[in-house]
Formats: C-alpha cells, structure tokens, sequence
C-alpha cells in the first residue's frame, strides 16, 4: 500500500501530466496557423504581450549583458595581460556568451517575468470561470488566449536575444577601451572572424524553442487551475520549474546536435 501511495501513484500522475502537457502542446501549434483568422482583441493581446515581455525587459537584460561581459573581461585581465584583444577572449565571447549565455540568461529573465505572470493571469482566469465563459460562448481558450502569448514570448525572446549579444559587445569594448584602449574596429572585427553562421542559427534556434516552451509551459499549468485560488501560486511554481528543466534539455540537445552532430 505504501509503495503505491508513494511511488507508483505519483509516477502514474506525472506520466499523464507529461502526456497532457504534449497534447496541450500539439494543440497550440496547430492552432497556431489559425492565429491570422483570430479577433482583434487577439492582436491586442500579442501587441501586449510583446510590450511586456520584450519592451519591459530591455533594462534587465542590459544590465545583466554588461554585467557578465565586464565581469569576464576584467577577471581575464587580472589573470592574463591583454586578455580582451587576444584570442582567447574572442573564443569565449562567441561559445560562452553568443551561443550559450545570452539564449539561457535571457530565456530565465523572460520565465521569472512573464511565464510567472501568464500562469498566474490563467489560473485566475480559470477560477473566475472566465476560461468556462469563453468555451460557452465556442471561443476556443487555447486559440483565443495561448496563441497570442505564444507568439509574443517568441517574439520578444528572440530580440531580446539578438539585443543581449549587441549589447555585450558594446559593452565588451567599453570595458576593453577602459584597460587597453582597444580600437573599436579591430576589436569588432576579432569577433565577427570567430563568428559563424552554425553560431547564428544555434541562437535563432535556441531562442525561438525556448519561447515556445516557456510560454506553452506557462499557459498549460495556468489552465490546469480549477477552482482553488490557492492553486495558483502552485501552478505558478510548476511553470517555472517546468520551463527552467525543458529550456536546460533543449538547450544541451541543440549545443550537441550543432556542434558535435
């Protein structure tokens, strides 16, 4: 009785919530091709949703940005003289913070900031019995309400995306200029030449996965509430942790098909 209570239940319900949570999925990509025939209101809500999750969050990613470049650069300069025109510093700006840094601390900003507020504004919803209103009037929640967060968190992750390495190299030579009075077009040039195209695309593909994950992720335990506002909190908790250990896989899946494939 005891190994069922706490072992085989637990596994049962975990196994249908991952179930659940890939039908949900499958559910709004398809719905996503129908997002242009939406209402209005729809386009109010991706407008919306941008504004917050993209708009909103530019001074939290530039300050994280410029944080982890000047970090780097002055931790190497105390170690190495001249780390910041040399190659080495070029490698690690492009494979630490290009293909990996700026997909993942972007990715965690956008969970902590706008998956935490779709979860929460659902699960509302859905105790509120806005959710049952929309299904009784024939508005499809997922089309109506999903959707539009989908596209703006995907939107708005991969500008920010694009925006945290644009800044990290502003910032990069800020700090460079600084301590070695680094020239702008030599520095700029040493990292566009360890640039790649594998590079761009690993980005483009990370950020684009890790908004449909968070925003999935999100609306699914947001819609999940039933009628218990102290659900909420929980399915808050749930989203976050879901989108943190999904964008962790994800991001080692594309790191090795990319580069060691």
């Amino acid at each position: 009785m005891q190994i069922k209570q706490y072992i085989i239940d637990p596994l049962k319900e975990r196994i249908e919530n991952t179930i659940g949570f890939f039908q949900f999925a499958a559910e709004t990509l398809t719905e996503l091709f129908a997002f242009r025939k939406n209402t209005n209101i729809g386009f109010i809500v991706l407008v919306r949703q941008i504004l917050f999750t993209g708009f909103e969050a530019l001074g939290i990613i530039s300050l994280v940005s410029l944080s982890i470049t000047g970090l780097i650069i002055i931790q190497g300069n105390s170690i190495i003289p001249g780390f910041s025109q040399s190659s080495l510093f070029n490698t690690i700006f492009v494979s630490g913070i290009t293909r990996e840094l700026s997909c993942l601390l972007t990715a965690f900003i956008i969970v902590a900031r706008s998956g935490t507020a779709i979860s929460t504004e659902l699960g509302n919803m859905s105790v509120n019995l806005e959710i049952e209103s929309l299904v009784a009037m024939r508005i499809s929640p997922v089309s109506y309400l999903v959707v539009p967060r989908l596209v703006g968190v995907t939107v708005s992750m991969i500008i920010l995306t694009i925006y945290f390495n644009f800044v990290a190299i502003l910032g990069g030579y800020f700090f460079s200029i600084i301590i070695t009075h680094a020239s702008f077009f030599d520095y700029l040039l040493s990292i566009l030449r360890n640039f790649t195209v594998a590079d761009f695309a690993s980005t483009l593909l990370k950020s684009t996965l890790f908004g449909i994950i968070i925003s999935v992720s999100a609306s699914y335990q947001g819609l999940r509430v039933s009628y218990a506002s102290t659900e909420v909190p929980q399915r808050t908790i749930k989203a976050v942790v879901q989108s943190l250990g999904l964008i962790i896989i994800v991001d080692i899946a594309v790191t090795i098909l990319t580069y060691l494939g």
